[in-house]
């Protein structure tokens, strides 16, 4: 099989715009699944099209297309009928549309129908030859989609690989080989080979993702026991200006339980945002530190790392406990004293960022780690902070809630406890969806809350004008200009993942002192600091999320007694509706895994794609108990041995080759 150099047309900036997305190799370029397929065999009569559906649909032009231009924005509009009836669609930035549609002209379309305040609407729709099912790939800049079609066919022609699971495996587990399926998720002869390659491509992922965290992980280690004393659980709770729940007081007990066993712990903590996750891990530093350890917390960013410190000593500085702060933004004397103070003991607990396992870190006695936010960090991130001690026992904490079926496979290396109950005198978040016909009457409610000394978040699914598909959406710059003129004088701020990092947490520690009243954001602000005074949270598009990324983005808000709001800015739908019913995060996630399938689980991202794109194309949740079944059985059974190390030595090559080590990020 031929290099991506190799195939015609494919020079420097297209190889530079694949590789920007992850595609260095033609494998990786075979492995990038279709985002979606345009079905073509069966048009659709214009009045047959449905709300929220994107269908292939066939009739006439009804008169001349039209050019509009309304406040700097054009678009061609045109209408397309047949003898049942009608429907209206509209190309933005596509000019030439005008030129290409006439009248009377028989045209076959392919697009989605959205409701808008005039009636039922396609939105830029494409043309296209009846007869047929074309991939659709996740957009690459630079690279249109024929020439992501004409250069996957030409591998597809040339693909002589051999299957990376065992002929043995595949025929057991009645799966098709990986090149029939290779094919038929590119090009499907029909939906019933597309199911199953889909099933096959997710199978083998799911599998060989198991086997990577399973070879990353190794059994586990064995490890100094900490002597631990059950009073100084309780000599912990006392000093807490509030008991702690049921779900807190289970999780410390089954972390103190591991700690004192001579096999290292690798626990993971999850819940809710606000559920108190902090507050165990400060608990389980405490133990460590008593039985004479040194224990270290990571943060994904430095805003979070500097709140985690504040909150460490005010819990731990009153028992004894001496605690230092690692970050990138240390001066070279700051950094060489803060070396220092690990390397000797002085500090017993230790909270930084990536910094923690940078070059030249060292510990006197390194026996407990902690990552937060362990969606945000890969296996190897997290190994290389367990190799900064001997040994050490391994703590990490997710505030995104995951069904239990979902975690047996995510995080198959991990005993898991869930803490399933938030504290006293939290107020749950209530929830509205709000159509853009009550929009003024929301700013209105932003104005008072304001007055009230509380501050507002707006979260917008895209950046900048430029990433626009839709005039009724709206990006975070556009609502920022607006909302800076709706809510004069009220301060208004903009933070999102393409600015410089030391520019956005200069913004965040703005909002999180109260200098700003409404930060309109991304969703980088769905992994962000605690601030008590944001009480409301306004999500605009929020149709475009999935269902955890709301609920998470939901927690930023309701962190205090007062009463919280979230706004969706959509129009009501069945998975929105859940948001509005529960504030219950393992509900939602549950929901979410029903309605989209796993592989959507987490959520767009503004960077990156899908470490596990034939997972995307699986909406069938039993796959998981399938995939887990199949491994602990070659993991277990001699009988099966051969398969087992040829499918591990498999995993991990490709947990090698992706450098992150399966981060979900």
């Amino acid at each position: 099989m031929r290099e991506l150099s190799q195939i015609k047309g494919f020079g420097p900036k297209r190889l530079e715009a694949l590789e920007k997305r992850g595609i260095q190799s033609s494998q990786d370029l075979l492995e990038r699944l279709p985002a979606g397929y345009r079905d073509t065999t069966h048009p659709l009569s214009p009045v047959q099209m449905t709300e929220g559906a994107a269908a292939c649909f066939e009739g006439f032009v009804a008169g001349k297309p039209t050019l509009h231009r309304v406040r700097g924005k054009q678009w061609v509009s045109a209408t397309i009928a047949d003898e049942y009836g009608k429907i209206r669609c509209m190309w933005f930035n596509q000019t030439w549309m005008k030129d290409r549609l006439y009248d009377t002209q028989h045209v076959t379309l392919y697009g989605r129908c959205v409701r808008k305040k005039s009636g039922l609407f396609v939105i830029n729709p494409t043309m296209e030859e009846p007869g047929s099912m074309i991939p659709v790939y996740a957009p690459v800049p630079g690279v249109g989609q024929k020439a992501l079609r004409d250069a996957v066919r030409l591998l597809l022609d040339e693909y002589d690989a051999d299957d990376v699971l065992p002929p043995s495996f595949v025929l057991r587990h009645g799966l098709m080989n990986r090149k029939d399926a290779l094919e038929e998720a590119h090009f499907p002869t029909d939906y019933d080979r597309l199911s199953l390659a889909k099933e096959r491509l997710a199978f083998e992922e799911l599998l060989l993702f198991q086997a990577g965290i399973s070879g990353a992980s190794g059994m586990r280690r064995d490890a100094w026991p900490l002597d631990i004393d059950s009073i100084w659980i309780d000599e912990f709770y006392e000093t807490l200006p509030f008991p702690p729940t049921q779900a807190q007081r289970r999780a410390v007990a089954e972390i103190a339980d591991d700690l004192q066993k001579d096999k290292a712990m690798a626990r993971m903590v999850q819940g809710d945002v606000g559920c108190g996750k902090t507050l165990i891990a400060f608990c389980a530093l405490y133990l460590c530190v008593r039985a004479g350890g040194q224990g270290a917390l990571m943060a994904p960013t430095e805003i979070l790392a500097v709140q985690h410190f504040r909150s460490a000593v005010e819990m731990l500085a009153p028992l004894g406990v001496a605690c230092g702060l690692v970050t990138g933004k240390m001066t070279a004397a700051e950094r060489r004293r803060a070396r220092e103070a690990m390397k000797t003991g002085e500090w017993q607990v230790i909270i930084g960022t990536h910094a923690l396992i940078s070059e030249g870190v060292e510990f006197a006695d390194l026996r407990l780690v902690i990552t937060d936010e362990q969606h945000r960090f890969g296996v190897r991130q997290r190994t290389m902070l367990e190799g900064k001690g001997y040994s050490p026992h391994v703590m990490v904490m997710s505030a995104t809630p995951i069904p239990r079926s979902l975690s047996l496979v995510l995080y198959g290396d991990l005993d898991i406890s869930i803490v399933d109950e938030l504290p006293p005198g939290r107020t749950p978040v209530a929830t509205r969806i709000v159509p853009e016909d009550k929009r003024e009457g929301l700013y209105s409610f932003i104005r008072a809350q304001a007055a009230a000394g509380f501050q507002t978040y707006v979260v917008c699914p895209l950046v900048g004008e430029d990433e626009l598909d839709d005039p009724d959406i709206r990006s975070a710059a556009q609502v920022q200009r607006e909302l800076e003129q709706a809510l004069k004088p009220l301060s208004v701020a903009l933070v999102h993942g393409r600015m410089k990092k030391q520019d956005k947490e200069a913004v965040l520690e703005q909002f999180y002192a109260g200098e700003i009243n409404v930060l309109v954001a991304t969703t980088v602000i769905e992994v962000g600091v605690n601030v008590p005074r944001a009480t409301v949270m306004v999500i605009e598009g929020a149709e475009r999320f999935g269902l955890a990324q709301l609920h998470q983005l939901r927690g930023r808000v309701g962190r205090g007694a007062q009463q919280s709001w979230c706004f969706l800015m959509a129009q009501p739908n069945e998975r929105l509706r859940t948001l509005v019913a529960t504030n219950d995060g393992f509900v939602v996630a549950q929901k979410d895994l029903e309605l989209r399938g796993a592989g959507e689980f987490f959520g767009t991202r503004q960077h990156g794609e899908p470490q596990m794109p034939a997972l995307m194309l699986s909406s069938d949740s039993r796959l998981l108990a399938r995939t887990r079944e199949a491994f602990l059985e070659i993991a277990r059974n001699p009988a099966y041995h051969d398969e087992y190390m040829v499918i591990l030595k498999t995993a991990q090559e490709r947990f090698e080759r992706s450098g992150r080590g399966f981060a979900r990020n």
